[in-house]
């Protein structure tokens, strides 16, 4: 019972829910901070201010505490007002949401007022765009004529910018601006990147104009008036450009510049479609550059270069090889210069470049052949002084090394401005027949040379054998000829015409023009040039060779005891050791080679002869050789037992001496190889005829009483093996 009593209690069912509320759950927790702001604690005045003057918030009984609030402490006062809350929390509420009602209800009138203004508003606003819209309708009835006007306007002023813009792009394309006419027709306008624009243009507008020209009612009065006009700028253009060439070169001969300017290619390129123009142009410049070089080689003649550096080239004229070389040289070196300036003057500089000395090919275009025909009118007059002072130095020569170093130096230079300038230029034609002139002197010196050898006689009171001191001057002159043919700087396969026709225009060079070829100076081994030096060697070898052939003859028929045989055999093989070293003598050396063999195999007649003298069996075998077959051996006065017993006697004494292994007669000879050759030679047939004569001895027909011991006596017993082991040579094959 007193359980039910407390459940039903009221106070303990509050107290029991209050308990067992929560006071952290959010919405308890934001309604305590609702009542903490409107139960905010005032200040004392603001309490006593409240006490005293706000009876609608507070009741009458609140008054009667307020009254008393003064007589308390402060910290009383947090506690009354939570009291009083508890007591008036739900009037306070009510309150306070009557206050915050009438705060939204005055604030809604006002939006209210200000929707009613604005409702106003936009009411006037819709009147007066209706009496807008009302007028615009009004307006564009009357406008629409006015606009269709317009819209025609605007398409006539379309259609006429159209042909506005196409009349302004045919006068861009088919006429000329009056600063282009003035850069073609003015003369204070100079040639330059505008003149030639100007010049382009017009030549494009002539090409365009085809079209104008080609209509189908034919050509149209427009077209024919813009080819006129543009005729007579364009030849204007012409005429100008030729004037200004004309004044640049005139300029080159006192300038003498070599430097070509990009505008005058240009300009040299656009004269050429005019032919008539461009031949005069170059007719100007032809002559200005023969008078510049001209006197260009006159100064390096006589004054020299700047500040007399290099020296003047006739100071050297004491030297003719260096004078001519020099002179060459310069012309050689400002032919180069004027050919590398006229390349670049026509534009062809870029093309493939030729190495030193390779032939220029001949081209098949315009330019070049222009270039070939002002190389050669502009060296013209440098012929003259040139060929005069190089004949002058040329027929003062006496020196035929020099005379030939002259004629292989121009036959260089010759060919070389043949490759260079073409072969049928005057300069070409004029080194030439320099060339030729000067390889008829050399002709004329060696063959001088020659006539004079064949008239020196020999020193009868000599008794040497070597070659004479004239033969061997003569055969070093001739080594200094090859010399210089050996170390010639022209090529193979030179053309050979120069001197063949020297040869020909020459006195004794009609017999042998046909077969010799002295041009081809090239250091060669092969046919082309041993053929080219055939000329030289008949003319120097074949003189020499006489002379000492016939005078050695003179000699041995005045002086009987002096050898004639060794002395053309040393003279001989002396020639042939001079031309060895050269290939290209090898058909000489191989003609000299033929004279030895004859006259060695007359030596070794004779020095066999001279061996069997020696030895005393001359008269013996001469006997045996020459008797009738049918007398005996031993019958002939020569060759009877004691005659015989003799011969061989001396015969073994012979062999005693040392001249079985060399002669003393074959000493004097220049080649020890020659001297052996000769000498075995005639021991060989030495042995062959004693072999001979052995058998003779020993066979019946001779009738010799013991045969074989008249043999035995003396050496070599009759033994031939024993003579061949004597003379220390190898045993041929017979068998005695």
């Amino acid at each position: 019972m007193p359980s039910d009593t407390a459940t039903r209690n009221p106070i303990t069912h509050r107290l029991r829910k209050i308990l067992a509320t929560s006071f952290t759950d959010p919405t308890t927790v934001e309604a305590l901070q609702t009542l903490s702001q409107l139960y905010t604690a005032p200040q004392p005045d603001n309490a006593i201010k409240a006490a005293n003057g706000d009876g609608d918030e507070w009741s009458e009984s609140d008054e009667d505490e307020n009254d008393t609030e003064h007589q308390h402490p402060k910290d009383d006062l947090i506690d009354e007002m939570a009291a009083r809350a508890r007591k008036n929390l739900q009037r306070d509420l009510e309150n306070k949401l009557a206050q915050d009602s009438a705060h939204f209800l005055r604030a809604f009138g006002e939006v209210n007022q200000k929707l009613d203004d604005l409702e106003g508003l936009v009411a006037k606003m819709r009147m007066y765009c209706d009496e807008a819209e009302a007028q615009m309708r009004l307006t564009e009835a009357a406008s629409r004529s006015l606009l269709e006007h317009a819209e025609s306007l605007q398409q006539e002023r379309h259609q006429v910018e159209t042909r506005k813009s196409i009349v302004t792009l045919f006068l861009d394309r088919f006429t000329l601006t009056d600063a282009e006419i003035d850069a073609l027709t003015s003369r204070d306008v100079p040639l330059g990147p505008r003149f030639f624009v100007a010049m382009d243009k017009t030549a494009r507008i002539r090409a365009d104009c085809g079209v104008l020209m080609s209509g189908e009612d034919g050509p149209t009065k427009t077209g024919m008036d813009i080819m006129s006009t543009t005729s007579s700028y364009l030849e204007q253009g012409y005429d100008k450009i030729y004037r200004w060439c004309t004044f640049e070169f005139r300029k080159m001969d006192t300038e003498n510049h070599l430097e070509v300017s990009p505008t005058m290619v240009e300009s040299v390129r656009r004269l050429s479609q005019r032919p008539e123009l461009l031949s005069e142009a170059l007719a100007v410049l032809s002559q200005t550059k023969q008078n510049a070089l001209l006197n260009l080689f006159l100064n390096a003649l006589t004054r020299g270069g700047p500040s007399g550096l290099p020296r003047p080239i006739e100071l050297h004229a004491h030297d003719p090889i260096r004078y001519i070389g020099d002179m060459l040289a310069w012309v050689h070196q400002a032919i180069a210069a004027e050919c590398e300036f006229f390349e670049s003057l026509f534009g062809i500089s870029g093309r493939a470049k030729r190495m030193v000395g390779e032939v220029r090919v001949a081209g098949d275009s315009v330019e070049e052949e222009w270039v070939r025909d002002l190389l050669d009118v502009g060296v013209r007059k440098l012929c003259v002084p040139l060929k005069l002072r190089v004949l002058h130095t040329i027929r003062a020569q006496d020196d035929s090394i020099v005379c030939y170093k002259i004629a292989n130096l121009l036959q260089y230079y010759a060919l070389t401005m043949q490759r260079t300038i073409g072969d049928r230029s005057v300069l070409s034609d004029t080194l030439r027949e320099i060339t030729q002139e000067s390889y008829k002197v050399f002709f004329n010196t060696i063959e001088a040379q020659a006539r004079a050898i064949l008239r020196i006689p020999l020193d009868l009171d000599d008794p040497s054998l070597a070659p004479p001191n004239f033969i061997m001057d003569h055969a070093q002159v001739l080594r200094e000829i090859m010399l210089v043919y050996d170390s010639s700087l022209l090529d193979e396969g030179t053309d050979p015409s120069p001197v063949r026709e020297a040869e020909v225009n020459h006195g004794n060079g009609a017999d042998g023009a046909d077969d010799v070829d002295t041009a081809n100076n090239g250091n060669d081994s092969g046919p082309n040039a041993a053929k080219g030096f055939s000329r030289i060697l008949d003319i120097m070898i074949d003189p020499a060779i006489a002379m000492c052939t016939a005078a050695s003859e003179e000699k041995a028929r005045i002086r009987p005891q002096w050898d004639s045989a060794v002395f053309v055999l040393n003279c001989l093989c002396y020639l042939k050791n001079v031309l060895g070293p050269f290939t290209f003598t090898r058909d000489k050396q191989e003609e000299i080679e033929g004279i030895i063999q004859d006259r060695l195999c007359a030596l070794e007649d004779d020095h066999y002869d001279h061996i069997l003298r020696e030895a005393s069996l001359w008269d013996v075998v001469h006997a045996m050789e020459t008797k009738d077959p049918a007398t005996p051996l031993s019958r002939l006065p020569a060759t009877e037992p004691a005659a015989l017993q003799l011969a061989l006697s001396k015969f073994s004494l012979w062999l005693s001496t040392p001249d079985t292994v060399s002669s003393p007669r074959l000493a004097p000879l220049s080649s020890a190889a020659i001297a052996c050759r000769v000498h075995h030679a005639a021991l060989r047939r030495l042995v062959r005829v004693y072999a001979a004569l052995c058998e003779e001895v020993k066979s019946g027909k001779a009738r010799y009483e013991a045969g074989s011991v008249l043999l035995g006596r003396e050496r070599p017993f009759g033994q031939v093996g024993l003579l061949w082991q004597i003379f220390g040579l190898v045993e041929e094959g017979d068998k005695y």
